[in-house]
């Protein structure tokens, strides 16, 4: 880090690249601080210490653009697969889809099932020729026939758009989830976040990225995995014996019949409008291919075999999480919403609906303390941290892969740059995208944050998930129908997030009623950007379009041969 002093790094440090903090899934609200958790933070410190220790000796290791971006491309497929699950399985999905099961049954299975069937997608239609095609990220495709600028410019902005998003929701997230847990300040909370993941990036890249990200993932899969084991223990293993259980107790703690509470077993307010269920299930779908953050892992390995292998074993570990987090949703209503301890009777008389201590979103800490104990829950905590430091760190380079290889390197210096230069931008960038997160999660403190990850999966996929599709197999996409076709996905998705409910009304606090009564934009704006991809690319006639559908045959040898896919051989 010649060049940039340690001072300097500190005051940049006041950036918190969190961003995946509940894919989809509640907000954590405004937690009460409690008090210190010791526990908690011994763990967490140990992990904090352990990691640290890896970045130090990643960062002997990382000396080119390529091993700050894709790790040298030496990462195994069954290391990325698990890096990879450790990049998606956010504390949003660990304490917003447990939370949602808790409080609604059946409607936190969507989620679940949502963020979980959008990896055949990227198995059978992405993985493969993104590694084949691609160089550091999600632009270098889409631009490999197509004109660099426009369609570089395009898929810069539109992934630090989905960055900007998640690092945002993450920080609110992370901020409020640290207050509750370990009873520090907001700010100071969001501070220690920022200058770890500045530490990970700046110093250790892809690499110490990487390796932070498996570690997490086996700690919250053996933390999850743990509590799902006593939940079913107390049910005799039997998933009927739970579902009845848990339908007696929400009865009981809700004051209504058995008939009543069973409904927790169907759909409900999440489905009541099939409009919403099924943009809702586009987005998470269609928007898992579209994550920058997610597609540059496939850059991290050798070829595109084991991306192909990355992608099964994240696939089986995510599924397994996911099943896992349903588990624990209907666990905590058997352990938690009938103790006393754990339930906010407060609240609740003014609700007049079932509160934990810390809200729902603390369902999952709850129950580690109900089946392990207050040293258990000090693990379940600093785990949930080390969630959200992990899921950062993928975002950030990302982000900066965005400003300093497309915008920086290919866009403005029109290739010609050096390495060192690249690099050096590179954690330019990553200071400054901590910067602008820092302060817009300070800014947005008590607001809901839900929307914000929405947004991250629309913009997803309604801007870069049909570019890149059609770039990969359609011969007639031009430069023209994909720089069309995806601003209006980007444009579409944000300004119909913006015009709902979630945000018009509930947010911003504008009128009483939403200019759009829908919630989810992907079922508008995704099928828009396809036919404009479409129209404008069928009525471009110009000499470059006839040579952009001129060279898709090549494009597409290399896709499915990986021939000349050396790494990050230059195309």
């Amino acid at each position: 880090m010649k060049g940039i002093s340690y001072k300097a790094l500190a005051m940049l440090c006041l950036s918190g690249l969190l961003s995946t903090f509940a894919q989809a899934a509640p907000d954590l609200g405004t937690a009460e601080q409690q008090a210190t958790n010791w526990h908690a933070i011994i763990m967490f410190l140990v992990f904090v210490g352990f990691t640290l220790f890896i970045t130090k000796w990643a960062a002997k290791q990382t000396t080119s653009t390529k091993d700050f971006y894709t790790a040298g491309g030496g990462i195994s497929g069954f290391q990325n697969g698990l890096a990879i699950a450790g990049d998606y399985m956010s504390a949003a999905s660990f304490l917003g889809i447990s939370a949602m099961v808790f409080s609604s049954g059946f409607d936190g299975l969507l989620y679940s099932l949502g963020f979980m069937v959008g990896w055949p997608i990227v198995l059978f239609l992405v993985a493969e020729r993104l590694r084949n095609l691609g160089k550091y990220n999600l632009s270098d495709v889409v631009s490999f026939r197509l004109e660099e600028k426009p369609v570089r410019t395009l898929a810069a902005i539109s992934s630090l758009v989905v960055v900007a998003f998640y690092l945002i929701a993450q920080m609110v997230g992370a901020g409020q989830l640290i207050k509750l847990l370990f009873g520090l300040n907001y700010n100071i909370a969001v501070i220690i976040v920022g200058i770890l993941m500045m530490a990970y990036v700046i110093f250790g890249g892809m690499l110490a990225t990487t390796w932070v990200q498996i570690i997490k993932a086996v700690l919250l899969l053996s933390g999850a995995t743990f509590m799902a084991f006593m939940v079913l223990s107390s049910v005799g293993f039997s998933f009927t014996n739970m579902f009845n259980n848990a339908i007696t107790v929400f009865g009981e703690v809700n004051k209504i019949s058995f008939e009543d509470a069973s409904k927790i077993m169907g759909p409900g307010s999440l489905a009541a409008n099939p409009l919403d269920a099924l943009s809702l299930g586009l987005a998470l779908m269609f928007g898992t291919a579209g994550l920058p953050h997610i597609l540059m892992r496939f850059f991290t390995v050798k070829d595109a075999k084991e991306a192909r292998k990355s992608v099964v074993y994240a696939t089986a570990f995510i599924g397994y999480f996911y099943l896992l987090t349903f588990i624990i949703g209907f666990g905590a209503i058997l352990f938690v919403a009938n103790d006393p301890q754990f339930l906010d009777t407060a609240k609740a008389m003014v609700t007049g609906k079932l509160e934990l201590v810390g809200g729902n979103n603390m369902a999952a800490v709850h129950l580690s303390d109900a089946v392990g104990g207050d040293l258990f829950m000090g693990f379940i905590s600093a785990v949930a941290f080390a969630t959200i430091l992990a899921v950062v760190a993928g975002l950030t380079l990302s982000g900066a892969s965005a400003i300093s290889h497309d915008l920086y390197a290919n866009v403005f210096k029109k290739g010609q740059t050096t390495p060192a230069s690249e690099l050096r931008m590179s954690k330019i960038a990553t200071l400054g995208l901590a910067i602008f997160a820092m302060f817009l999660g300070i800014i947005f403190e008590k607001q809901n944050v839900a929307f914000m990850v929405g947004l991250a999966f629309s913009v997803a996929c309604c801007a870069n998930f049909p570019v890149l599709v059609l770039s990969m197999f359609w011969k007639g996409l031009t430069t023209r129908g994909a720089v069309i076709g995806g601003l209006v996905g980007l444009i579409g998705a944000v300004t119909l997030i913006v015009l709902s409910k979630a945000v018009w009304v509930d947010t911003l606090a504008l009128s009483d009623t939403a200019p759009n009564p829908f919630n989810g934009p992907a079922l508008f704006a995704m099928p828009l950007a396809f036919l404009c991809c479409w129209f404008f690319s069928i009525t471009d006639n110009s000499e470059r379009a006839r040579k952009e559908r001129a060279a898709f045959d090549a494009q597409f040898v290399r896709s499915m041969t990986g021939i000349g896919a050396s790494g990050a051989s230059d195309h």
